[in-house]
């Protein structure tokens, strides 16, 4: 399947191909009908490139800030510890996560036990508030 950027590319062939006179109104019209193209073309892969950089960098710091990692505490992931911590979730049955998409900006947000227990959430990406009622779940 072809991305924006090589049918920006397969239009500038076609334009070369037709052999348009670009002397005409309309071959003017069509060479820079195609060079508009190229353009956004190329400012969308470059968008892109710096969305995807961005949705890294912004996975990186809700794992920080919500304490995501998979490294719960020193011990191994197969272990039976005996460790204190509260966040490990190889010792307690509070590890889970939960997957949230806000409504607001469609971002998948995890959250842990006690973050559902709070009852709300501000959206990391929008600010829009989340509010959890599970009341009527059953466990």
């Amino acid at each position: 399947m072809m991305g924006i950027t090589e049918k920006a590319a397969y239009l500038q062939g076609l334009l070369k191909g037709l052999e348009i006179d670009e002397t005409t109104k309309e071959g003017k019209l069509l060479v820079a009908l195609v060079d508009v193209v190229d353009e956004m073309a190329a400012s969308i892969a470059d968008l892109e490139n710096v969305y995807d950089a961005l949705e890294e960098d912004l996975t990186e710091l809700e794992e920080e800030v919500y304490e995501l990692s998979d490294e719960c505490c020193d011990c191994d992931d197969d272990c039976d510890c005996d460790c204190d911590d509260d966040e490990c979730d190889c010792c307690d049955d509070e590890g889970d996560l939960y997957e949230v998409i806000c409504p607001n900006c469609n971002d998948a947000i995890y959250l842990n036990e006690e973050m559902l227990d709070e009852g709300s959430i501000d959206c990391p990406n929008c600010g829009e508030n989340l509010e959890f009622d599970y009341s009527d779940d059953e466990e």
